[in-house]
């Protein structure tokens, strides 16, 4: 397939295009960057501001894109401008491009305001959860995209253990990089099509946990 990884530079985003690289994927990833982030003859590099129009945004993607992976986050720094409305614009480009298939990289309990007052950490972390909220809530609610919403908890450098646990009802930690073989998984399972789901380290394989969404 061919994929565009939106925030190939990031934590999550640099593992993702690894996989996806090993998977035999052709990967476009963006970055703003000047030097080619994955020495790999499958691998090409757009230089997209998010921040730009929706229409700027637009004519920057190729026809035949398969999937849209949007993993790309401000750091705090701009939140609108990128974990909101730069991901809303992703969206609206890749429906009017005719793109079907778009992962979103979101966090956990974003459409689910209720569990934020349960969680102290959530606090601390507000404006970027608002803006999540409406991003997802636009994806689900606005757009006609085949999506799938991934909701990890705290992202941790540390090695992976190719576990998680789907849906539980705590916050939980994830290694980056079974963060990232999840959302690789999720690109040809069909039936995390229209879902969303929270996810932390935890006790199943993550290709079968993958099939109880």
């Amino acid at each position: 397939m061919k994929i565009l990884v939106v925030g190939a530079s990031g934590r999550v985003g640099g593992d993702l295009v690894k996989q996806l690289l090993a998977d035999e994927h052709l990967v476009i990833g963006t970055t703003r960057q000047k030097e080619k982030l994955f020495d790999n003859d499958s691998y090409t590099q757009l230089d997209l501001d998010i921040t730009a129009s929706k229409d700027s945004i637009e004519k920057q993607l190729d026809q035949d894109i398969d999937a849209v992976y949007f993993v790309a986050g401000s750091g705090g720094k701009n939140v609108l401008e990128v974990d909101l409305h730069g991901a809303v614009k992703t969206m609206q480009a890749a429906q009017d491009k005719g793109i079907k298939r778009y992962i979103m990289l979101s966090t956990v309990f974003s459409l689910q305001t209720d569990k934020w007052e349960e969680n102290p950490g959530i606090s601390d972390l507000k404006e970027y959860y608002i803006c999540k909220h409406y991003a997802d809530h636009w994806l689900v609610n606005n757009s006609t995209l085949d999506y799938t919403i991934v909701q990890p908890g705290a992202l941790k450098e540390r090695a992976g253990t190719g576990k998680i646990t789907i849906d539980d009802t705590s916050s939980g930690e994830n290694a980056i990089e079974d963060v990232a073989t999840t959302l690789a998984a999720v690109l040809t399972a069909d039936n995390t099509i229209g879902k969303v789901f929270n996810m932390h380290n935890g006790d199943s394989d993550i290709n079968e946990a993958i099939t109880t969404v």
